[in-house]
């Protein structure tokens, strides 16, 4: 299993990597890349690299009757040219987790060339979906919006998150073309379609959630995070759920997207983006699949190659 794997890994960075010169693919141990965390909790733990800089709180829209923040991580120095934009999208659940716990995570992509930012968006307790995709969509028009701001080209826009995170970044890449979803967060006359699309992990069909039926008891449970996401037990809810899955607007237009899961994913089963990559490969979408042998909830990602593999996908889709 692990040789196969490795042998499926290095064949994707490697067809990654043949439209992004100058990069060389990485096996998921090697060393020589940096491995900055996500979801990381509480202050940095490493120092601000020299030729980046961090723009704090910065106010992209309104959801609820409250100011919505996001943090951009990018290079101090403007490029020859206007440079491509990678948001991240924290995942909790829905229901925890901050914007910080992304800086840290987008300090070696600033590094890279990126314009990139870190975003909130309402919890589930606050509101029900659609609330969080809504705030996500207001953070990529004003960031669009802005673009001259930052420095960044607004053509050329990639989103990344980790389980509820990647559902929002999966979603944002398969709804585009989805105005009732758009909200009223600010900026609309700019769009809110993305370019690139990488899901870590997310969960695409809420209805069948679990591994077994004993598991996706729990998760149809009104205290569940898929039910406090829609504002209900799932499956009285039924209506709601499709609406919340990315699955359901999946077409031919959407982005390119890669898709990574643990296959000893005990929150999420790996099921949910085999399901999601046979839905987007059946619609004729770019999709490049690797799954993590061993791998649990994010357990197994903080690797230099899989951080690479991210890197070379980006730089494909993005900087080429």
């Amino acid at each position: 299993m692990e040789f196969n794997h490795t042998v499926r890994l290095l064949l994707a960075t490697a067809a990654l990597a043949l439209t992004a010169p100058g990069l060389r693919a990485q096996t998921p141990g090697d060393s020589t890349v940096p491995v900055p965390r996500f979801e990381r909790k509480g202050p940095l733990t490493v120092p601000v690299p020299d030729g980046v800089e961090i723009l704090s709180d910065l106010e992209y829209g309104t959801g609820g009757g409250r100011a919505l923040k996001l943090d951009v991580v990018k290079p101090k120095t403007p490029g020859p040219q206007p440079r491509p934009l990678l948001v991240w999208i924290h995942g909790g659940a829905w229901g925890s987790g901050n914007k910080e716990g992304g800086v840290e995570g987008l300090l070696w992509f600033a590094q890279q060339g990126y314009v990139c930012a870190t975003v909130e968006y309402r919890l589930s307790k606050e509101a029900p979906f659609p609330a969080q995709i809504e705030d996500c969509k207001a953070a990529i028009r004003y960031l669009r919006a802005n673009a001259a701001r930052f420095g960044l080209d607004p053509r050329r826009v990639g989103v990344w998150g980790s389980s509820a995170g990647a559902h929002l970044a999966a979603l944002l890449g398969t709804t585009g073309d989805v105005p009732d979803l758009d909200g009223a967060g600010g900026n609309p006359s700019q769009p809110d379609d993305v370019q690139a699309v990488c899901d870590w992990f997310a969960p695409t069909d809420l209805l069948s959630v679990g591994h077994d039926e004993a598991d996706q008891a729990k998760h149809n449970e009104a205290n569940s995070p898929e039910s406090r996401l829609i504002g209900g037990p799932v499956q009285e809810n039924r209506e709601k759920a499709i609406r919340a899955n990315p699955m359901t607007y999946v077409s031919r237009n959407d982005p390119p997207f890669l898709v990574m899961h643990g296959d000893q994913d005990p929150t999420v089963p790996i099921r949910q983006s085999e399901i999601f990559v046979k839905a987007l490969r059946n619609a004729g979408v770019n999709v490049t699949y690797i799954p993590v042998p061993g791998g649990g909830h994010g357990k197994g990602f903080d690797t230099a190659g899989y951080r690479q593999t991210v890197l070379l996908f980006f730089d494909k889709h993005l900087k080429n």
